[in-house]
Protein backbone atom coordinates (compact mmCIF):
# COMPACT_ATOMS: atom_id res chain seq x y z
CA UNK A 1 0.00 0.00 0.00
CA UNK A 2 1.16 3.57 -1.02
CA UNK A 3 2.84 5.27 2.05
CA UNK A 4 0.21 7.69 4.15
CA UNK A 5 1.13 11.01 5.66
CA UNK A 6 0.94 10.96 9.19
CA UNK A 7 -2.34 13.11 10.00
CA UNK A 8 -0.51 15.35 12.45
CA UNK A 9 2.33 16.35 9.80
CA UNK A 10 0.65 18.62 6.85
CA UNK A 11 1.20 17.08 3.66
CA UNK A 12 2.61 19.54 0.80
CA UNK A 13 0.06 21.35 -0.78
CA UNK A 14 -2.08 20.92 2.55
CA UNK A 15 -3.20 23.62 4.50
CA UNK A 16 -0.28 23.37 7.10
CA UNK A 17 3.35 24.78 6.38
CA UNK A 18 5.75 22.51 4.55
CA UNK A 19 8.52 21.45 6.68
CA UNK A 20 10.92 20.60 3.73
CA UNK A 21 10.32 24.12 2.41
CA UNK A 22 11.19 27.04 5.09
CA UNK A 23 11.70 29.74 2.47
CA UNK A 24 8.21 29.87 1.80
CA UNK A 25 6.22 32.55 2.87
CA UNK A 26 2.87 34.32 1.99
CA UNK A 27 4.28 37.82 1.07
CA UNK A 28 4.17 37.12 -2.50
CA UNK A 29 0.16 35.83 -2.43
CA UNK A 30 -0.32 38.88 -0.01
CA UNK A 31 1.35 41.66 -2.13
CA UNK A 32 -1.29 40.19 -5.05
CA UNK A 33 -4.13 40.15 -2.79
CA UNK A 34 -3.54 43.50 -2.11
CA UNK A 35 -2.32 45.04 -5.16
CA UNK A 36 -5.34 47.30 -5.36
CA UNK A 37 -3.49 49.75 -2.83
CA UNK A 38 -0.94 50.65 -4.79
CA UNK A 39 -2.64 51.20 -8.31
CA UNK A 40 -5.51 52.93 -6.71
CA UNK A 41 -3.11 54.93 -4.97
CA UNK A 42 -1.23 56.11 -8.22
CA UNK A 43 -4.49 56.46 -9.55
CA UNK A 44 -5.56 58.50 -6.99
CA UNK A 45 -2.28 60.84 -7.67
CA UNK A 46 -3.39 60.89 -11.35
CA UNK A 47 -6.59 62.27 -10.95
CA UNK A 48 -5.20 64.73 -8.36
CA UNK A 49 -2.70 66.00 -10.92
CA UNK A 50 0.28 65.50 -8.57
CA UNK A 51 2.50 64.93 -11.44
CA UNK A 52 1.70 67.53 -12.86
CA UNK A 53 1.67 70.17 -9.86
CA UNK A 54 5.39 69.22 -9.39
CA UNK A 55 6.80 69.30 -13.36
CA UNK A 56 7.24 73.35 -12.66
CA UNK A 57 9.37 72.24 -9.46
CA UNK A 58 9.42 70.18 -6.04
CA UNK A 59 6.82 71.99 -3.57
CA UNK A 60 7.40 70.88 0.52
CA UNK A 61 4.22 69.22 1.82
CA UNK A 62 2.16 72.14 3.01
CA UNK A 63 2.18 73.79 -0.57
CA UNK A 64 1.29 70.80 -2.39
CA UNK A 65 -1.08 69.64 0.27
CA UNK A 66 -3.01 72.80 -0.44
CA UNK A 67 -2.25 72.71 -4.71
CA UNK A 68 -4.06 69.51 -4.42
CA UNK A 69 -6.92 69.90 -2.20
CA UNK A 70 -5.86 68.00 0.18
CA UNK A 71 -7.22 67.23 3.78
CA UNK A 72 -4.22 67.68 6.32
CA UNK A 73 -5.24 64.70 8.11
CA UNK A 74 -3.84 61.87 5.45
CA UNK A 75 -1.94 64.15 3.10
CA UNK A 76 1.14 63.26 4.40
CA UNK A 77 0.70 59.63 4.46
CA UNK A 78 -0.81 59.68 0.70
CA UNK A 79 2.89 61.75 -0.53
CA UNK A 80 4.95 59.37 1.29
CA UNK A 81 3.25 56.47 0.03
CA UNK A 82 3.89 57.53 -3.48
CA UNK A 83 7.91 58.20 -2.52
CA UNK A 84 7.67 54.23 -0.87
CA UNK A 85 6.54 53.39 -4.74
CA UNK A 86 9.19 55.35 -6.24
CA UNK A 87 6.84 57.93 -8.01
CA UNK A 88 7.92 60.56 -6.31
CA UNK A 89 10.86 61.39 -4.83
CA UNK A 90 11.52 63.41 -1.29
CA UNK A 91 14.65 65.60 -0.31
CA UNK A 92 15.22 68.04 2.55
CA UNK A 93 11.49 67.60 3.09
CA UNK A 94 10.49 68.93 -0.57
CA UNK A 95 8.46 66.46 -3.45
CA UNK A 96 9.78 66.24 -7.12
CA UNK A 97 8.80 63.45 -9.70
CA UNK A 98 10.46 60.74 -10.63
CA UNK A 99 12.28 60.97 -13.49
CA UNK A 100 9.83 58.30 -15.21
CA UNK A 101 6.25 60.13 -13.88
CA UNK A 102 7.73 63.55 -14.84
CA UNK A 103 8.06 62.31 -18.56
CA UNK A 104 4.71 60.00 -18.74
CA UNK A 105 2.45 61.52 -16.19
CA UNK A 106 2.94 65.07 -16.55
CA UNK A 107 -0.19 66.23 -18.72
CA UNK A 108 1.62 69.19 -20.34
CA UNK A 109 3.77 66.77 -21.71
CA UNK A 110 3.01 65.08 -25.67
CA UNK A 111 4.91 61.86 -23.78
CA UNK A 112 1.69 62.04 -21.67
CA UNK A 113 -0.30 58.40 -21.32
CA UNK A 114 -2.13 58.71 -18.00
CA UNK A 115 -4.80 59.27 -20.07
CA UNK A 116 -5.45 55.28 -19.94
CA UNK A 117 -4.81 55.67 -16.30
CA UNK A 118 -7.70 58.22 -16.26
CA UNK A 119 -10.24 55.55 -17.92
CA UNK A 120 -8.79 53.08 -15.59
CA UNK A 121 -9.71 55.47 -12.37
CA UNK A 122 -12.46 56.59 -13.68
CA UNK A 123 -14.54 53.38 -15.33
CA UNK A 124 -12.36 50.07 -14.97
CA UNK A 125 -11.42 50.28 -11.32
CA UNK A 126 -15.06 50.21 -10.40
CA UNK A 127 -16.08 47.63 -12.92
CA UNK A 128 -13.61 45.43 -11.48
CA UNK A 129 -14.64 45.17 -8.26
CA UNK A 130 -17.70 42.79 -10.13
CA UNK A 131 -14.95 40.35 -11.46
CA UNK A 132 -16.45 37.60 -9.52
CA UNK A 133 -20.32 38.24 -10.43
CA UNK A 134 -18.73 38.93 -14.19
CA UNK A 135 -16.85 35.21 -14.30
CA UNK A 136 -20.08 33.33 -12.20
CA UNK A 137 -22.35 34.75 -14.85
CA UNK A 138 -20.38 35.91 -18.25
CA UNK A 139 -21.73 39.33 -18.68
CA UNK A 140 -20.37 42.30 -18.68
CA UNK A 141 -20.67 44.33 -15.55
CA UNK A 142 -19.79 47.96 -17.05
CA UNK A 143 -22.61 50.33 -17.77
CA UNK A 144 -24.79 47.59 -19.94
CA UNK A 145 -25.46 46.37 -16.22
CA UNK A 146 -27.93 49.55 -16.25
CA UNK A 147 -28.99 49.04 -19.97
CA UNK A 148 -26.26 51.08 -21.60
CA UNK A 149 -23.74 50.29 -23.68
CA UNK A 150 -20.12 50.82 -23.95
CA UNK A 151 -19.16 52.76 -26.97
CA UNK A 152 -22.21 54.75 -26.22
CA UNK A 153 -21.07 56.06 -22.93
CA UNK A 154 -17.97 56.65 -24.12
CA UNK A 155 -18.80 57.98 -28.30
CA UNK A 156 -22.08 60.27 -27.32
CA UNK A 157 -19.94 62.55 -24.64
CA UNK A 158 -17.28 64.72 -25.85
CA UNK A 159 -14.96 64.64 -22.76
CA UNK A 160 -15.27 61.01 -22.53
CA UNK A 161 -14.37 60.58 -26.02
CA UNK A 162 -11.43 62.71 -25.84
CA UNK A 163 -10.17 60.98 -22.98
CA UNK A 164 -10.87 57.44 -24.36
CA UNK A 165 -9.05 58.47 -27.37
CA UNK A 166 -6.40 59.74 -25.26
CA UNK A 167 -5.93 56.45 -23.41
CA UNK A 168 -5.94 54.63 -26.29
CA UNK A 169 -2.90 56.71 -27.46
CA UNK A 170 -1.52 55.56 -24.24
CA UNK A 171 -2.10 52.27 -24.73
CA UNK A 172 -1.04 52.01 -28.07
CA UNK A 173 1.95 54.21 -28.48
CA UNK A 174 5.00 51.73 -27.30
CA UNK A 175 3.70 49.36 -29.70
CA UNK A 176 3.16 52.11 -32.64
CA UNK A 177 6.98 53.13 -31.91
CA UNK A 178 7.91 49.44 -32.03
CA UNK A 179 5.64 48.36 -34.91
CA UNK A 180 7.23 51.80 -37.10
CA UNK A 181 10.69 50.09 -36.49
CA UNK A 182 10.13 46.50 -37.14
CA UNK A 183 7.89 46.66 -40.02
CA UNK A 184 9.45 46.38 -43.68
CA UNK A 185 7.33 49.79 -44.64
CA UNK A 186 10.17 50.85 -46.69
CA UNK A 187 8.38 48.15 -49.58
CA UNK A 188 5.00 49.75 -49.02
CA UNK A 189 3.65 53.43 -50.05
CA UNK A 190 0.44 53.83 -48.24
CA UNK A 191 -1.19 52.10 -44.70
CA UNK A 192 -4.48 53.18 -43.17
CA UNK A 193 -5.32 52.41 -39.41
CA UNK A 194 -8.08 50.59 -38.85
CA UNK A 195 -9.95 51.92 -35.52
CA UNK A 196 -7.67 54.52 -35.21
CA UNK A 197 -8.85 56.50 -32.47
CA UNK A 198 -6.50 59.92 -32.06
CA UNK A 199 -4.01 58.43 -34.23
CA UNK A 200 -1.13 57.39 -32.47
CA UNK A 201 -0.20 54.77 -35.22
CA UNK A 202 -0.42 56.65 -38.11
CA UNK A 203 1.69 59.48 -36.54
CA UNK A 204 4.20 57.24 -35.25
CA UNK A 205 4.61 55.17 -38.56
CA UNK A 206 4.85 58.56 -40.50
CA UNK A 207 6.89 60.53 -38.68
CA UNK A 208 9.38 57.28 -39.07
CA UNK A 209 8.89 56.51 -42.49
CA UNK A 210 8.81 60.20 -44.91
CA UNK A 211 8.18 58.52 -47.92
CA UNK A 212 4.40 57.16 -46.42
CA UNK A 213 1.09 58.30 -46.61
CA UNK A 214 -1.70 57.19 -44.71
CA UNK A 215 -4.50 57.67 -42.28
CA UNK A 216 -7.47 56.44 -39.74
CA UNK A 217 -10.65 54.60 -40.69
CA UNK A 218 -12.97 55.62 -37.64
CA UNK A 219 -16.39 56.63 -36.80
CA UNK A 220 -16.86 59.83 -37.96
CA UNK A 221 -17.28 61.60 -34.17
CA UNK A 222 -13.43 60.70 -33.84
CA UNK A 223 -12.77 62.47 -36.97
CA UNK A 224 -12.12 66.10 -35.09
CA UNK A 225 -10.03 64.70 -32.51
CA UNK A 226 -7.81 63.04 -35.28
CA UNK A 227 -7.34 65.83 -37.05
CA UNK A 228 -6.35 68.01 -34.26
CA UNK A 229 -3.93 65.40 -33.11
CA UNK A 230 -2.47 64.96 -36.71
CA UNK A 231 -1.70 68.49 -36.99
CA UNK A 232 -0.14 68.70 -33.35
CA UNK A 233 2.86 66.54 -35.29
CA UNK A 234 2.35 68.53 -38.37
CA UNK A 235 1.37 65.37 -40.62
CA UNK A 236 -2.05 66.84 -42.18
CA UNK A 237 -0.52 66.67 -45.58
CA UNK A 238 0.29 63.27 -45.48
CA UNK A 239 -2.67 61.30 -43.00
CA UNK A 240 -6.11 61.23 -43.50
CA UNK A 241 -9.03 60.35 -42.01
CA UNK A 242 -11.47 58.01 -43.83
CA UNK A 243 -14.87 58.20 -41.77
CA UNK A 244 -17.01 54.93 -41.28
CA UNK A 245 -18.08 51.74 -38.92
CA UNK A 246 -16.15 49.00 -39.56
CA UNK A 247 -19.06 46.58 -39.40
CA UNK A 248 -21.26 48.39 -41.89
CA UNK A 249 -19.22 49.53 -44.20
CA UNK A 250 -16.06 48.32 -46.58
CA UNK A 251 -12.53 49.37 -45.11
CA UNK A 252 -10.13 51.62 -47.19
CA UNK A 253 -7.90 50.09 -49.11
CA UNK A 254 -4.04 50.72 -48.57
CA UNK A 255 -0.97 48.56 -49.39
CA UNK A 256 -0.84 48.29 -45.70
CA UNK A 257 -4.06 48.02 -43.09
CA UNK A 258 -3.54 47.97 -39.59
CA UNK A 259 -5.62 46.63 -36.43
CA UNK A 260 -4.72 47.40 -32.99
CA UNK A 261 -6.61 46.46 -30.19
CA UNK A 262 -9.78 46.45 -31.75
CA UNK A 263 -9.90 42.56 -32.40
CA UNK A 264 -10.44 41.24 -28.74
CA UNK A 265 -13.31 43.79 -28.58
CA UNK A 266 -15.52 41.30 -30.21
CA UNK A 267 -16.66 37.54 -30.63
CA UNK A 268 -15.17 34.91 -32.43
CA UNK A 269 -18.02 35.51 -35.76
CA UNK A 270 -16.91 38.79 -35.66
CA UNK A 271 -13.39 38.56 -35.39
CA UNK A 272 -13.47 36.51 -38.06
CA UNK A 273 -15.89 39.08 -40.40
CA UNK A 274 -12.98 42.00 -39.73
CA UNK A 275 -10.69 40.04 -40.63
CA UNK A 276 -12.56 38.98 -43.91
CA UNK A 277 -13.25 42.25 -44.29
CA UNK A 278 -9.53 43.68 -44.30
CA UNK A 279 -8.58 40.63 -47.01
CA UNK A 280 -11.36 42.04 -49.46
CA UNK A 281 -10.21 45.47 -49.17
CA UNK A 282 -6.53 44.73 -49.79
CA UNK A 283 -5.13 44.30 -52.96
CA UNK A 284 -2.62 40.96 -53.94
CA UNK A 285 0.44 41.46 -52.12
CA UNK A 286 -1.31 44.17 -49.99
CA UNK A 287 -0.43 43.27 -45.91
CA UNK A 288 -2.53 42.91 -42.58
CA UNK A 289 -0.96 43.87 -39.35
CA UNK A 290 -3.23 42.74 -36.28
CA UNK A 291 -1.73 43.66 -32.83
CA UNK A 292 -3.19 43.33 -29.60
CA UNK A 293 -1.40 42.02 -25.71
CA UNK A 294 -1.47 38.70 -27.72
CA UNK A 295 -1.07 35.51 -25.22
CA UNK A 296 1.76 33.10 -25.72
CA UNK A 297 0.24 29.92 -26.98
CA UNK A 298 1.13 27.83 -23.81
CA UNK A 299 -1.13 30.35 -21.74
CA UNK A 300 1.91 30.58 -18.97
CA UNK A 301 3.63 33.52 -19.44
CA UNK A 302 1.81 36.80 -20.69
CA UNK A 303 -0.14 37.71 -17.70
CA UNK A 304 -1.47 41.18 -18.95
CA UNK A 305 -2.94 39.59 -22.22
CA UNK A 306 -4.61 36.69 -20.17
CA UNK A 307 -6.15 40.14 -17.45
CA UNK A 308 -6.58 42.10 -20.61
CA UNK A 309 -8.90 39.22 -21.81
CA UNK A 310 -10.61 39.12 -18.20
CA UNK A 311 -11.08 43.35 -19.25
CA UNK A 312 -12.75 41.75 -21.74
CA UNK A 313 -15.29 39.95 -19.93
CA UNK A 314 -15.75 43.24 -17.91
CA UNK A 315 -16.01 45.57 -20.21
CA UNK A 316 -17.87 43.28 -23.62
CA UNK A 317 -20.82 41.08 -24.38
CA UNK A 318 -18.33 38.76 -26.12
CA UNK A 319 -14.83 39.91 -26.35
CA UNK A 320 -11.94 38.18 -25.41
CA UNK A 321 -8.11 38.30 -25.87
CA UNK A 322 -6.10 35.12 -27.93
CA UNK A 323 -3.21 33.44 -28.56
CA UNK A 324 -0.45 34.10 -32.16
CA UNK A 325 -1.33 30.34 -33.12
CA UNK A 326 -5.60 31.18 -32.67
CA UNK A 327 -4.98 34.80 -35.01
CA UNK A 328 -2.82 33.01 -37.32
CA UNK A 329 -5.27 30.52 -37.98
CA UNK A 330 -8.17 32.85 -37.97
CA UNK A 331 -6.15 34.83 -40.75
CA UNK A 332 -5.21 31.72 -42.79
CA UNK A 333 -9.14 30.81 -42.97
CA UNK A 334 -9.82 34.11 -44.61
CA UNK A 335 -7.49 34.02 -46.99
CA UNK A 336 -4.27 35.27 -45.59
CA UNK A 337 -0.60 33.73 -46.34
CA UNK A 338 2.74 33.98 -45.26
CA UNK A 339 1.42 34.46 -41.76
CA UNK A 340 3.54 35.30 -38.73
CA UNK A 341 3.79 36.22 -35.00
CA UNK A 342 6.54 38.98 -33.76
CA UNK A 343 6.87 40.81 -30.80
CA UNK A 344 6.73 44.54 -30.08
CA UNK A 345 7.15 45.45 -27.01
CA UNK A 346 5.92 44.27 -23.61
CA UNK A 347 2.92 42.39 -23.76
CA UNK A 348 2.15 43.44 -27.37
CA UNK A 349 2.70 41.46 -30.45
CA UNK A 350 1.63 41.85 -34.18
CA UNK A 351 0.37 39.22 -36.78
CA UNK A 352 1.25 40.31 -40.03
CA UNK A 353 -0.30 38.01 -43.24
CA UNK A 354 -0.03 38.98 -46.83
CA UNK A 355 -2.92 38.82 -49.36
Amino acid sequence: MPDTPDAATPAKGGSGEDPTRPDLTPERLLQLGMGFWPAKTLLSAVELGVFTRLAAGPLDAPTLTKALGLHPRSALDFLDALVALQVLERDDGKYRNALDTALFLDRSQPSYVGGLLEMANARLYPFWGALTEALRTGLPQNESKRGGNLFDSIYNNEQGLRGFLQAMTGISVGAARAMAQKFPWQDYRTFIDIGAAQGALPVQVALAHPHLQGGGFDLPVVGPVFEEYVRSHGLQDRLRFYPGNFFSDPCPTADVLVMGHILHDWDLTQKRELLAKCYAALQPGGCLIVYDAIIDDDRRKNAFGLMMSLNMLIETQGGFDYTGAQCTGWMREAGFSQVRVEPLIGPDSMVIGTK
